[in-house]
């Protein structure tokens, strides 16, 4: 697909243009046919020495789309360097604000009344204009005090223009240039449109303020404003309102005042939780959406951005951080290699060396030093470098801990990541494991249990059949007649067992549903009495197989 020369695209092409000359990358200029748009005086400026600060400048200037593009490019550590993704992690994401008359027309097709009569008061100057929206401050008729959300009108029909156009670019530079297969932008800009989709819809954000909510309920010290349902829409959202200051402007005499060091500890907490156990984590969590209440608690508002992780992808970051906290950079690799899609151009040796690297820098770096979310930044680039593609979930990752860090040091300097990953990393275990034995979990384990048994006889008739017919084959390498039984003996007593197990395990799943008031853990108690037998021998027999076949392992020449 070639450029097209659309009169409404002409601007945004010479817009992106005059970016990728600025910032060194005249190459993407030439092989996506935007060389001829630019008049001479703009291609001067790729002259300049590129500076983070004004990539995210120019960004702003350049309206809504942009923008957020640019907060996405800030998740991206395989593409950006890491003083661009900085910048672009603080770009701002405020507008002149819209004016009020407009304010009431959406509010009013939205809700279906007039302000006067929804609020009891409403302030027409908003309290911050994003490029999606405008926050104001109101009251309900009850006297609950909220923050209004209302999206800027017009601001779907220009975003869908600019993407259409972003769409082009991107399509051509990854079928005709290198960089373009290697970073795969198109893919890139898919992410990115479903992300918007979904912040421009007030209403999933108003469900991630409550889901949330409900998540972090047993942190006494964090706080999540709770949306009024009845008064929330696609373009408008109703949420409490939180007052408070920004975490970064807080004065030496608040500091002196609130317990940051607990503050740090429990918002890392947190935010372990929602990555590692919940899988919903508030992605974007700088100084401007993390503030300290009045009464020195931390609120985490605009969850406009989310992140959502697979149960087996929390268990591969679990392994991660705790070996980048613990300094086993071999298996900080490994782990990296196996959460990835490994390419042809892929350098495992480079990759491991660059890995090592890191991790030793982060175990020699001073307490001020140390920003895990700066070591997954480091590694997503290393991984992408040498020819592994990991998943977008980890880039985001990473661009949270980065903020997560930034956030940390100003609720207490002395505050160490490290340390605080190992110190909860057995609470953030229990709660995974507690989350996979839910009543579901197990009668879907009992189910394949079931499958398991009623083909087990079969399978073994038909080993059988094969013996009686002298049509079985074993090879063996040096084995006598005695140690050939022994091994069968051991076969047949292992799959004693393990019917043993199976039969307790649907015994305990059939009288979960016999009500009684011998109860164990909330359940009845019969079923997890057997379903505790059924683990305990269950963890026996692995335990047994692993010490017979570590032994057979140093018997071996």
């Amino acid at each position: 697909m070639g450029i097209s020369l659309k009169p409404e695209h002409l601007r945004r092409y010479r817009d992106i243009a005059k970016l990728f000359l600025k910032y060194g990358r005249s190459d993407l200029v030439k092989n996506s046919g935007l060389e001829d748009i630019l008049v001479d005086e703009e291609k001067s400026e790729g002259t300049s020495d590129p500076k983070a600060e004004e990539l995210a400048h120019d960004l702003e200037g350049m309206g809504p789309i942009f923008i957020k593009l640019g907060q996405l490019l800030s998740t991206r550590a395989d593409i950006m360097p890491l003083p661009y993704l900085k910048a672009l992690a603080r770009l701002q994401d405020s507008l002149e604000p819209f004016p009020y008359a407009e304010v009431e027309e959406i509010i009013q097709s939205e809700l279906g009344v007039r302000i006067s009569k929804a609020f009891s008061e409403f302030d027409r100057e908003p309290l911050a204009a994003a490029s999606l929206g405008q926050v104001h401050r109101a009251a309900l008729r009850d006297g609950r005090k909220v923050a209004v959300k209302v999206q800027r009108p017009h601001i779907r029909k220009e975003i869908a223009g600019d993407l259409e156009a972003i769409q082009e670019i991107a399509e051509f530079i990854d079928n005709h240039t290198e960089t373009g297969r290697r970073y795969r932008f198109t893919e890139i800009l898919d992410e990115f449109r479903k992300n918007l989709v979904r912040e421009l819809d007030y209403r999933q954000e108003a469900r991630n303020l409550t889901q949330l909510g409900e998540n972090l309920s047993q942190f006494s010290l964090i706080v999540v404003p709770r949306p009024v349902e009845d008064y929330t829409t696609s373009r408008v959202l109703t949420m409490d309102y939180i007052h408070g200051r920004k975490i970064t402007e807080l004065g030496p005499l608040t500091q002196l005042e609130m317990d940051g060091s607990r503050l740090a500890e429990e918002l890392f907490r947190a935010y372990l939780q929602q990555i590692l156990v919940d899988g919903l984590f508030h992605a974007d969590p700088h100084p401007g959406n993390v503030f300290l209440t009045d009464d020195k608690k931390i609120a985490l508002i605009d969850l406009g951005m989310i992140g959502r992780i697979a149960p087996t992808m929390q268990d591969s970051l679990l392994r991660l951080l705790l070996a980048v906290s613990e300094g086993r950079s071999d298996e900080a690799a490994n782990i990296t290699i196996r959460m990835g899609e490994i390419t042809g151009s892929f350098n495992e040796i480079e990759f491991r060396r660059q890995a090592g690297s890191l991790v030793t820098q982060q175990q020699n770096a001073t307490l001020q030093e140390m920003e895990i979310g700066k070591l997954v930044i480091e590694v997503s680039r290393a991984s992408t470098e040498n020819g592994i593609h990991l998943p977008a979930e980890f880039t985001m990752l990473g661009k949270t801990l980065l903020h997560l860090d930034e956030v940390a040091r100003s609720l207490d300097p002395k505050f160490d990541p490290n340390e605080s990953i190992r110190r909860n990393a057995t609470d953030t275990l229990r709660k995974q494991t507690l989350k996979s034995i839910k009543p579901g979990n197990i009668f879907t384990a009992a189910m394949e249990m079931r499958d398991f048994v009623e083909h087990l006889p079969g399978k073994v008739d038909r080993i059988l059949d094969a013996v009686v017919g002298n049509e079985l084959q074993i090879k063996v390498d040096a084995i006598d007649e005695k140690t050939l039984m022994d091994g069968f003996q051991k076969i047949a007593n292992r799959i004693t067992v393990g019917l043993v197990v199976a039969a307790l395990i649907i015994g305990a799943a059939m009288l979960m549903r016999v009500e009684t008031s011998f109860r164990v853990f909330g359940y009845p108690g019969l079923a997890m009495l057997c379903f505790l037998a059924a683990a305990g021998i269950g963890f026996w027999l692995v335990l047994t197989v692993l010490m017979s076949d570590t032994r057979g392992k140093t018997r071996q020449p």
